[in-house]
């Protein structure tokens, strides 16, 4: 694939060429839970997470449908160019249930006249078949993506971090859904402690042989009523600076092939939850340095990565 016109390939920019318009995500909160939470694999859910950290404004006593309502409303006076939404079922596991009560949240979603596909956002170990075919007849009339949370290709860090599940795990269920034809995002967290930056640039090239679509990339955040945030309250570890997580950003991108599309490439966490690390730019200006950095290294999504060629 040739070099692209801007030296990343963001999502806003594919979802312009691929609708001729600004698509915005518009989040709910559907109640799920998750199987390294209820016990079925483990309990206490994942050590960095706290679910308020990226969803707190949502209204949980309302119905799918409500919330989708109240949120487009909101969502027309802050993106005013925006006339079409991607329903985003963001916290937990949204496909851990029974596939009638999938149906019924899903379409509830796909309702509102101004929504045109599904954002679902699960884990690995909570996919099938049954799930798979039904989402891949929606997506013959939808857009629709599975957004599969692998955190880490390290094993051991998986464990450390109570995943309840491997990479392999992660591997069978994108091979299994790319079967479907259905869209795929996968979710890293760069910054994970015991990991180093080689780690992160295989990662790069790894993903970049699977049939995926979508990435996600965090950096380590340190959020209050976690295990991970208790852990570094009584014992400080060291974790990425904003300078050291773009220079390896730079690298990571480098080596992934730029067929995939960056929905993400800094997250945040609203300040009275968040630890560490604060930094002192928005996420907007994060993505203008890191580009312009790439810029001017004349470099770019994919350079480095042989399937790119």
């Amino acid at each position: 694939m040739s070099q692209l016109y801007r030296p990343i390939n963001f999502y806003a920019e594919y979802m312009k060429r691929t609708y001729g318009q600004r698509i915005q995500k518009v989040s709910v909160e559907a109640g799920f839970t998750c199987p390294n939470r209820d016990g079925k694999v483990a309990t206490g859910g994942c050590v960095y997470c706290n679910n308020e950290s990226f969803s707190p404004l949502l209204n949980r006593q309302l119905s799918i449908a409500d919330q989708i309502a109240n949120n487009i409303i909101s969502m027309k006076r802050r993106y005013k160019k925006a006339k079409q939404y991607i329903a985003y079922f963001q916290s937990y596991s949204n496909t851990y249930g029974a596939l009638e009560h999938l149906k019924d949240l899903y379409s509830q979603a796909l309702s509102h006249p101004d929504v045109i596909g599904l954002a679902i956002g699960t884990r690995p170990d909570c996919i099938n078949d049954e799930i798979l075919n039904y989402l891949s007849e929606l997506s013959q009339e939808y857009d629709i993506t599975i957004e599969y949370g692998l955190e880490s290709k390290n094993d051991t860090t998986l464990k450390n971090i109570n995943r309840g599940h491997d990479y392999q795990c992660f591997l069978d269920a994108v091979a299994k859904t790319a079967k479907y034809k259905i869209k795929i995002c996968a979710h890293i967290i760069v910054g994970l402690p015991g990991e180093e930056r080689a780690e992160w640039i295989d990662t790069a090239k790894e993903l970049s042989k699977l049939p995926i679509d979508f990435l996600k990339i965090h950096q380590l955040h340190i959020v209050k009523d976690t295990v991970l945030g208790t852990q570094y309250q009584k014992a400080p570890f060291p974790l990425l600076s904003e300078n050291e997580y773009i220079d390896i950003m730079v690298e990571f991108l480098e080596h992934l092939d730029n067929r995939i599309v960056i929905q993400r490439i800094f997250g945040e966490a609203p300040s009275e939850v968040l630890l560490s690390p604060s930094w002192d730019k928005s996420i907007s200006q994060l993505r203008i340095q890191i580009e312009s950095i790439m810029d001017n290294k004349g470099t770019y999504q994919g350079r480095l990565c042989t399937l790119s060629k």
